[in-house]
């Protein structure tokens, strides 16, 4: 479903302070939308996307939206935790806003429950040609996805989406409902949805790297899995023994012994396309099955992974962005469990200051999609560079 035609850049010229303006706010204050428009400022914006604690009043954020952003479009998602100024944050609103100035953008609210890929296909590619011909001097282009995280159905979301995107790269997250899983929303076209996904393409003058980093190194402990139930990712029996058995003695571990933290910490990864990507493990149920974040099927060989420290590798992962130019700001979604490990392993602050340091903002998703796949365990993200003219006045 279309919710508006695509958003025209015009306004005043930018500077770096002013590529993706961000602000936040207490979930529970009264006036949340309001302070929120006030932080950010007059604009105008193509776009405001809200990241929002799930101990916000939705109903309430939602009819407050109109007064307090007018015609602006904002849409957004719930989170396991948001990205703001001071890094790892909780309980808030995180908003940031694309400067109409630089940026065009047209979401579309597409409902899980009938996936029409052609359809898709020609309403992706409509847009991208209309938002190109509206603005033939920007070059730069990329797709935001927020998606239901408990939908259990961002897999063939993505696979559909791949093909009308072209040569636009796609980076996005999975809504999350801190660590209850019970309930995950995308906001859109004035309300928060559950079944739903949006998503935004965007043009921009601003040079963009869109980008996923992960921290994680394969092992040579593989496992098959010979039982499963793969509409609900659900792993039956590993090795034609119960799953969360034979996980354990892989670790060497009794199954007594596996938390969360514990599957965070041993995530497996299957290979594909000549690389290895996280098929991340969300509980074990009561009955010794375990529960996955993506797909899963039987037949499927996965290859137990160990982590590296995960604040050393986000610092080169994130230094490594300002080769050829420093980012004037990050947008990026971080898998929960990489927060969950952060705790665990004592590293919570380090990486919040390197999150902070970079200007990243963004939140804690229950999975990560980038281009035609969707990933767990990873941190995925667009990195957004002053433009040419504007760097070169900077510098001036």
């Amino acid at each position: 479903m279309k919710d508006q035609g695509p958003r025209q850049g015009s306004g005043p010229p930018f500077g770096a302070s002013a590529v993706m303006p961000r602000a936040h706010c207490d979930a529970r204050a009264p006036d949340a939308a309001g302070q929120l428009a006030r932080a950010l400022g007059p604009g105008p914006f193509a776009t405001v996307m809200l990241f929002v604690s799930p101990e916000a009043d939705l109903d309430r954020l939602a009819a407050s939206l109109p007064a307090a952003f007018g015609e602006t479009p904002v849409i957004g998602c719930t989170t396991a935790g948001e990205i703001g100024a001071s890094g790892y944050v909780e309980g808030e609103i995180v908003a940031l806003a694309f400067p109409a100035g630089a940026f065009a953008t047209d979401s579309l609210t597409i409902d899980l429950s009938r996936i029409d890929a052609q359809d898709l296909i020609g309403t992706m590619i409509r847009s991208r040609a209309t938002l190109a011909a509206q603005h033939p001097g920007w070059h730069n282009e990329f797709a935001f996805l927020m998606v239901d995280g408990l939908s259990i159905r961002e897999d063939e979301l993505t696979a559909a989406l791949g093909p009308g995107l072209g040569p636009m790269p796609l980076f996005g997250g999975s809504a999350g409902d801190g660590t209850r899983f019970l309930e995950t929303f995308v906001l859109s076209q004035g309300s928060f949805r559950q079944g739903a996904a949006v998503l935004t393409l965007v043009r921009t003058s601003c040079r963009v790297k869109v980008f996923s980093l992960d921290h994680l190194v394969p092992t040579e402990r593989r496992m098959v899995v010979t039982e499963a139930d793969p509409a609900n990712r659900i792993v039956r029996r590993i090795n034609a023994e119960p799953a969360a058995r034979e996980y354990a003695r892989l670790l060497g571990k009794d199954p007594g012994q596996l938390t969360t933290f514990t599957f965070a910490a041993h995530p497996v990864v299957v290979r594909i396309g000549g690389k290895h990507h996280v098929r991340a493990i969300q509980r074990m149920a009561p009955n010794g099955d375990l529960v996955f974040f993506s797909a899963i099927d039987e037949g499927l060989v996965l290859t137990l992974a160990e982590p590296q420290d995960m604040a050393v590798h986000l610092e080169a992962a994130l230094t490594g962005l300002s080769e050829g130019g420093t980012p004037a700001a990050i947008l990026a979604c971080d898998c929960i469990l990489r927060r969950m490990e952060a705790q665990e392993k004592q590293r919570y602050g380090a990486v919040s200051a390197l999150l902070r340091d970079h200007a990243v903002t963004g939140f804690s998703t229950y999975g990560e999609q980038l281009n035609s796949m969707h990933v767990n365990q990873t941190m995925t993200g667009v990195a957004l560079y002053l433009p040419e003219d504007a760097a070169e006045d900077a510098g001036a």
